[in-house]
């Protein structure tokens, strides 16, 4: 939307945090965790940004454990350079913000909460312009396949429970969060030959060690091998790994700049590679990873391991920048709620593409209220 002077009424007025906790269903499949912690719910930070004219926009931080730091980054370090701020003017105002709080960091919760804001301001343009963020970003396809995304299981017979559970709910690409091979192999075992797999190894292994487990990697035959080694920004490590192994590499949710994906990519280092809208700094980020990987001739497989606006946002990018090759994560978790009801949801391994103008549908204000943590508002005066 092209403006020639301020509109009063965009004009951001308020920026709310809200952070949420939504337990898993305790008849749910057990043994559920992460980054070898035990998960019982979804920590999640979803920010609210409002116009003087009432328009409201919603973006998500990458949650978990970062969700206190990301809040305390968004109420104190952003949200108050952002209020009196012109929400239509995003690219303006974001470089702006990075600008001013870099020597905060180049990542990390700083730059989640920098990408909360962001995907709000996208859902706002949207709404302002009475369109699809998908539209806003040059159209694109209405629904895409996506992949269900398991928490780590472990044990081997947990593991073919929730693969069965994934498979039973209409997908046919799954991923692992799992590094040890008799959880990956009992994985394949289960989904048989006709389901792919991807194992996300959580950057476990040096180049040395993931050459010790290629060959049986290999006979599970994945789509492809995520962020197999420490520390995630060694390229040339991955490079190694994808020449000398022939599994296909991806890695790209712990790259927090475009001059790291600009680095990946001319490395040779990965077969897919993987933004994360809600750790890279929004829509307006992601957005430029597209034609840099076209460039390279590597497909985007966005990284979306979120139920909220970060989702939403992964969603309409690659709706409308990706290739055929592009896939939305969708994560399996059996929660006792979603933040957009259960009517927004995978069918047959396809997800629809919300059409409503900006990201397309608002988180359900029952399941905010029900599950809202605490609360952090900045107004203006």
């Amino acid at each position: 939307m092209v403006r020639t002077a301020v509109d009063r009424s965009a004009v951001i007025a308020e920026i709310e945090t809200v952070p949420l906790r939504i337990p898993l269903r305790a008849d749910g499949t057990p043994g559920a965790s992460l980054w070898g912690d035990q998960l019982s719910a979804a920590d999640s930070l979803l920010v609210k940004v409002t116009t003087r004219g009432g328009v409201e926009g919603w973006g998500e931080a990458f949650g978990f454990r970062a969700v206190n730091a990301a809040k305390l980054a968004v109420d104190e370090l952003i949200a108050p350079l952002c209020i009196g701020e012109d929400a239509t003017r995003i690219g303006p105002l974001m470089l702006g913000l990075q600008k001013k709080l870099h020597v905060f960091g180049r990542g990390g919760a700083l730059t989640y909460g920098l990408s909360a804001v962001d995907i709000a301001l996208w859902d706002i343009a949207g709404k302002l312009a009475d369109a699809p963020v998908c539209r806003l970003l040059g159209g694109g396809e209405t629904t895409m396949p996506c992949y269900a995304s398991l928490a780590c299981y472990s044990d081997p017979p947990l593991v073919r429970a929730a693969v069965r559970q994934a498979i039973d709910g209409g997908f046919r690409v799954i991923k692992l969060h799992e590094s040890g091979l008799p959880a990956i192999r009992a994985a394949r075992e289960e989904a048989g030959p006709d389901v792919e797999l991807i194992v996300d190894a959580g950057c476990s292994w040096t180049l040395a060690e993931a050459g010790v487990v290629a060959e049986e990697l290999g006979a599970v035959r994945l789509k492809f091998l995520e962020e197999p080694l420490w520390p995630p920004e060694n390229f040339g490590g991955l490079a190694e790994l994808r020449r000398t192994t022939g599994i296909p590499i991806s890695a790209g949710e712990n790259a927090s700049t475009l001059l790291e994906f600009e680095r990946m990519l001319s490395a040779r280092a990965i077969d897919f590679v993987q933004p994360s809208p809600a750790k890279l700094g929004g829509i307006s980020e992601l957005r430029k990873v597209f034609p840099l990987a076209a460039v390279h001739n590597v497909p985007v497989m966005t990284h979306s391991f979120y139920d909220g606006p970060g989702l939403l946002a992964a969603l309409h990018a690659t709706a409308a920048l990706g290739t055929r090759d592009s896939m939305i994560e969708w994560r399996w978790f059996d929660l006792e709620a979603a933040i957009y009801g259960p009517a927004f949801a995978p069918k047959a391994g396809r997800v629809s593409v919300p059409q409503g103008p900006g990201l397309g549908i608002d988180p359900d204000p029952d399941v905010i209220g029900a599950y809202r943590r605490q609360n952090g508002t900045m107004t203006a005066p």
